[in-house]
């Protein structure tokens, strides 16, 4: 730098003295040593000083990077305990009833599209993504599944793509549905606890405004309280109509405001349409997180926002920002745009119904957002604020742990002769996703951590020692009360094997009853779809449990039909996952997994058939899969196959 500035100043006094030789001189000086400097010597210097004893000269650094880069992220508040690991759980016990009642059974991508095909109930309504949240249900702490009925105006027929449609009428999509993730109906398809337009409930969950305006799909601005009616709902072969009640939009009470309107909307029909009025308003930026960004650019949007429903009924989107930069010291980056500081600084919610928007700071540690807070005065507000019916819905975002989980996986090793030698790097676990494997992703889950004496709503990810797939620790964020945002990582007894979900996987392709039941249905005609494997903390050991879907090649509605659990060294399949879990634990009690006993005709409760029953079951079994073989139908020769196998289970109990 002290060259070239020496270079800078001859070529500025060249405009004087006339000497271009002195120019040639500095330059070719320059060159040279930019070579030797930039090359040469840091070779040297590498070789002959710092190769001979490199930890020593790169200790300070190494320490610095490993402090900085644990603070950038949090993970220096993480707290870390030892989990002793014993095989004597009691899975009846009344301690453990609400993980085990909470276990989710339903993938988001299966139930989406089971939503897709059996609530969807026109081509405009979609469902974009399905979330995961829990709620007070009669009592009951429930993890819950919900997805928004949004409209999609590229639903329409193409003979309805018109103007007024789009603009006027077709305004909003309409109610949600919602299930508990652990409790199956008939044939497989998911319960609900909210369903069907108009809305149907079937516990103390309530909406009592449906209407959505403002969502993820809605991209396009509408006009409202026109003279047109808007379409609210199909009801049979009529549909019924609305107006919005809502305040929030651009008024539109003057001819000048319409003009200046549809010249930013790049819209003349509105000039010319008589349906509007100085009562109309036009809703804009409908698309929360695109409306959120429009409000506060500043600061950096989760992927995942979802929908929450108020104790009063209403609709809310919650949606997760944070605070980046690339200044931190010694961090070590985590994208490509070499930011290396995170924080889950505001918490936003937004009304369904009306747009309205609100900011809340969750972290007041954070310098970025207290910043922020003196720029714009009065624009945050304490977290404090939020009506206590959201607050005590909000998340621990998953875009936010997954950053920190990957750090973490090296970053845990803080001594740093352990760091530089790279002597026990963590990986993510894989495991089998339909067919295909992938990496696991963190998951939602109801748990009572040990030690503790409530259960909780936690974000936790398995982890796995470098070319071992045993699972050495695991990570949890947690999100109820108090203690949100606390982050407890637990690790394994490094002198025992605790199975990673590879094992597992692995154990299930190479249990014979499972692999021939698996094979029997990937026949012809019908498709295993194998859903996440949840690694579940329970007391002090650990339950693995896997769902299985089916699903006909000329169908789109996945059916969940079988439930792998695994404890131990041992590995079994039933229909339901309270079987399931009797069988694994050999227990007489009574467990309340769930409800909706697969393959159990009415009039017969599980576990209370005579013998007579059962050998009555077995003969309709085989008779209906004869039938099915008969004409071909591998898929319903598997499934009756199966049923009779798990009668004849059952009437070997019985003996």
């Amino acid at each position: 730098m002290a060259v070239s500035l020496l270079v800078a100043l001859i070529v500025l006094a060249n405009l004087f003295i006339k000497r271009l030789s002195w120019i040639l001189i500095s330059l070719g000086a320059w060159l040279v040593l930019a070579v030797v400097l930039n090359g040469f010597y840091p070779a040297i210097l590498q070789k002959l000083v710092v190769q001979p004893n490199e930890f020593n000269k790169e200790k300070p650094y190494i320490e610095n990077a490993i402090k900085f880069t644990r603070q950038a992220y949090a993970l220096d508040k993480a707290e870390t305990r030892h989990f002793n690991i014993d095989y004597s759980l009691d899975i009846t016990s009344a301690r453990n009833q609400d993980t085990v009642q909470n276990i989710r059974l339903w993938d988001w991508e299966p139930l989406r599209t089971t939503y897709k095909n059996l609530q969807e109930l026109r081509p405009y309504y979609v469902f974009e993504d399905v979330d995961i949240d829990r709620y007070n249900i009669e009592g009951r702490y429930r993890q819950v599944m919900l997805s928004a009925r949004e409209i999609d105006q590229d639903g329409l027929p193409a003979t309805a793509r018109t103007w007024i449609n789009e603009k006027l009428m077709y305004t909003h999509g309409y109610g949600i549905v919602a299930s508990p993730v652990t409790e199956v109906a008939e044939e497989g398809f998911p319960q609900y606890y909210i369903k069907d337009i108009p809305p149907r409930f079937s516990a103390d969950l309530k909406v009592t405004r449906p209407e959505i305006y403002f969502g993820e799909v809605a991209n396009s601005y509408v006009f409202v309280n026109t003279a047109q009616k808007e379409f609210n709902y199909p009801l049979g072969d009529k549909n019924v109509y609305s107006f919005y009640k809502g305040k929030n939009g651009i008024k539109i009470d003057s001819f000048g405001r319409r003009l200046l309107l549809a010249w930013a909307l790049k819209d003349y029909k509105m000039l010319l349409s008589s349906d509007l009025n100085n009562s109309s308003q036009v809703l804009m930026f409908r698309n929360i997180t695109k409306r959120a960004q429009k409000i506060a650019p500043y600061l950096s949007y989760d992927g995942d926002p979802y929908i929450v429903i108020s104790p009063e009924g209403r609709l809310f989107w919650m949606l997760d920002a944070y605070t980046v930069t690339d200044k931190y010291p010694y961090s070590q980056p985590f994208d490509d745009y070499g930011n290396n500081y995170l924080r889950n600084a505001v918490k936003i919610t937004c009304d369904a119904y009306t747009g309205e928007m609100n900011f809340y700071i969750a972290d007041n540690s954070d310098p970025i957002i207290k910043s922020y807070e003196k720029i714009f005065p009065g624009f945050f507000h304490p977290l404090s604020g939020m009506p206590e019916g959201l607050r005590s819905h909000i998340r621990y975002p998953e875009d936010m742990y997954k950053v920190q989980t990957d750090i973490y996986k090296t970053y845990h090793m803080t001594d740093p002769y352990v760091f530089y030698n790279k002597e026990d790097p963590w990986l993510t676990p894989v495991e089998v996703v339909g067919k295909d494997r992938k990496e696991v992703e963190p998951y939602y889950i109801v748990t009572r951590l040990p030690g503790s004496d409530k259960s909780e709503y936690v974000l936790m990810l398995p982890f796995t020692p470098k070319n071992r797939p045993n699972m050495i620790a695991w990570m949890c964020a947690r999100m109820d009360g108090n203690n949100y945002g606390k982050l407890l990582v637990y690790d394994f007894p490094k002198q025992e094997t605790i199975y990673g979900p590879e094992q597992v996987e692995a154990r299930i392709n190479q249990n014979t009853e499972i692999s021939q039941q698996l094979s029997l249905w990937d026949q012809r005609g019908s498709r295993v779809y194998r859903g996440n494997l949840l690694v579940i903390p329970m007391d002090n050991s650990i339950l693995y449990i896997e769902p299985l879907y089916l699903q006909a090649e000329n169908s789109r509605l996945p059916e969940l039909k079988r439930v792998i659990a695994g404890f131990g060294n041992e590995i079994v399949m039933e229909t339901t996952l309270d079987r399931a879990l009797q069988r694994l634990f050999q227990s007489g009690s009574p467990i309340t997994a769930g409800q909706g006993n697969l393959n159990v005709p009415e009039g017969v409760e599980a576990g209370t058939e005579t013998v007579n029953e059962l050998i009555k079951l077995a003969r309709q079994y085989y008779d209906q899969a004869n039938q099915r073989l008969k004409v071909g139908d591998w898929s319903g020769y598997g499934e009756n196959i199966s049923k009779l196998d798990d009668v004849i289970r059952r009437l070997e109990e019985a003996r």
